[in-house]
């Protein structure tokens, strides 16, 4: 760490003392090649008690991120105000359904607005939104379960083309979200006006997750993973829409927005970070317990101890994260937690599938629930397709009051009159639909993958 680094963090330290140690470093992450990015706990003034965001690691993928600052709510140094022409304003706020895999109520609606977007290149942003969420969708467990998600797109109509920061520090630009790199005096940090963001985000039927794309090549991102009090989705995911690693940093800040996951890399010669005394961490990819204290005390992962992880090695307890060199444990050495372009490790991944279908459900009734089923009635149900390399699919079994019917397994769609009934009583339909993944270990997680729908039926 250089000694420029080296005295800005100590003089951080000095004055917002060690409660503000999360907003005032930077990791170097597995290595010690790039020097961390200095943010001081206060930021500024103009920051006060805004939005706590994470900072992307450097542009090499050697760390996933650079610790956290507070930001303005409201934007940086974007210029705003210029009026937009009548053809510009009837294509602002235009909402698209990207893609469609049935109703907001049972899937997890992602909203993607554009900054940086003339009307003349609001094409541009619709290819650059699909082509984001194509590289979303191609990570693990993202790939498997992508049709349980609805992708919506909103028009941000900008007066200029391109965002602030971009090609240069001093370079302003008059964009409808008011993106700008450069936040805080990081280059790479790209920060967005929220006010004006939820503006566009409220347009959309549904939002659990929002997605922020700034017409630019340049490298940055910013992770704003507080849930929204108003709108209530899950954090916005800042990135360069023309960057391909931007794309990685947006994958790993919905790991904590969705996964509610601790970031893995930790600050080596850091001042404050030597070691972690604290209380067991809430988040699931973290701990103070090595490997033997976790098996023993059947805590956090340890049903997946000695597994092979998808991000290279087996699950164990490897020292080192949360920020601190020792202390803290992760489930495997370098998982997109810890390092740009890796994927998730198992535990990661059964934290990601959890928070999945915090918001999508399984099982989706075609037929209404609220009126009596009789002859020629038929029960309908959708299920979302899996797309699991081994063809895996979602388990659906039929009831009546109670009782399997086990010549229906795997049907979506039961007719009144197949069941057979031989009295004026009304009975209960019911369909479960399951998800038995092995990606699931945690029972009570694997809970959370059923739903269940009822109709009343009778002759």
């Amino acid at each position: 760490m250089d000694s420029a680094v080296r005295t800005a963090l100590r003089a951080a330290l000095a004055a917002a003392g060690a409660t503000a140690l999360l907003l005032a470093a930077g990791p170097v992450g597995a290595t010690a090649a790039p020097a961390p990015v200095p943010a001081p706990a206060a930021s500024s003034a103009a920051a006060g008690s805004g939005p706590l965001v994470e900072i992307p690691g450097p542009q090499d993928g050697s760390a996933a991120g650079s610790g956290h600052t507070r930001v303005r709510a409201t934007g940086g140094r974007a210029k705003t105000g210029a009026r937009l022409s009548e053809a510009e304003r009837s294509a602002d706020g235009r909402v698209t359904k990207l893609v469609d895999n049935g109703p907001t109520a049972d899937r997890l609606d992602i909203v993607v607005v554009g900054d940086g977007y003339t009307a003349a290149e609001l094409d541009r942003f619709h290819a650059d939104a699909k082509a984001k969420w194509a590289e979303i969708a191609a990570v693990e467990p993202y790939s498997t379960y992508r049709g349980l998600f609805n992708v919506w797109t909103v028009d941000a109509v900008s007066h200029d083309s391109g965002v602030t920061g971009d090609p240069s520090r001093d370079t302003v630009r008059d964009t409808a979200l008011g993106s700008s790199f450069w936040c805080e005096d990081i280059e790479r940090l790209l920060c967005i006006d929220q006010p004006k963001v939820d503006a566009y985000v409220a347009k959309a039927p549904a939002a659990d997750l929002v997605l922020v794309l700034a017409n630019s090549t340049k490298y940055g991102g910013a992770g704003y993973n507080e849930k929204s009090t108003t709108l209530g989705y899950e954090g916005i995911s800042t990135a360069s829409a023309g960057n391909a690693k931007s794309g990685q940093v947006a994958i790993h800040e919905t790991g904590h927005s969705l996964g509610k996951l601790a970031d893995e890399y930790f600050y080596p010669d850091t001042p404050g970070y030597e070691k972690y005394e604290g209380a067991e961490p809430g988040e699931s990819n973290s701990s103070t317990l090595t490997a033997d204290r976790m098996a023993a005390g059947r805590s956090k992962w340890y049903r997946w101890l000695g597994a092979p992880s998808p991000d290279g090695g087996t699950v164990g307890a490897y020292e080192g994260g949360g920020y601190y060199v020792t202390g803290l444990y992760r489930p495997t050495d370098n998982s997109i937690m810890r390092v740009l372009g890796k994927p998730f490790n198992l535990p990661g991944a059964e934290a990601m599938i959890a928070g999945f279908y915090q918001h999508a459900r399984p099982a989706t009734a075609l037929t209404p629930t609220t009126r009596t089923l009789r002859l020629p009635h038929t029960a309908k149900v959708s299920v979302p397709r899996l797309a699991a390399p081994d063809g895996r699919q979602l388990d659906v079994r039929w009831y009546l009051d109670g009782r399997e019917l086990k010549r229906f397994a795997g049907r979506t769609e039961v007719a009144v009159a197949e069941l057979w009934l031989l009295d004026l009583r009304t009975h209960r339909l019911s369909v479960a639909v399951e998800d038995r993944t092995d990606a699931v270990r945690d029972p009570q997680i694997a809970r959370s993958l059923r739903s269940t729908v009822d109709w009343n039926v009778r002759l």
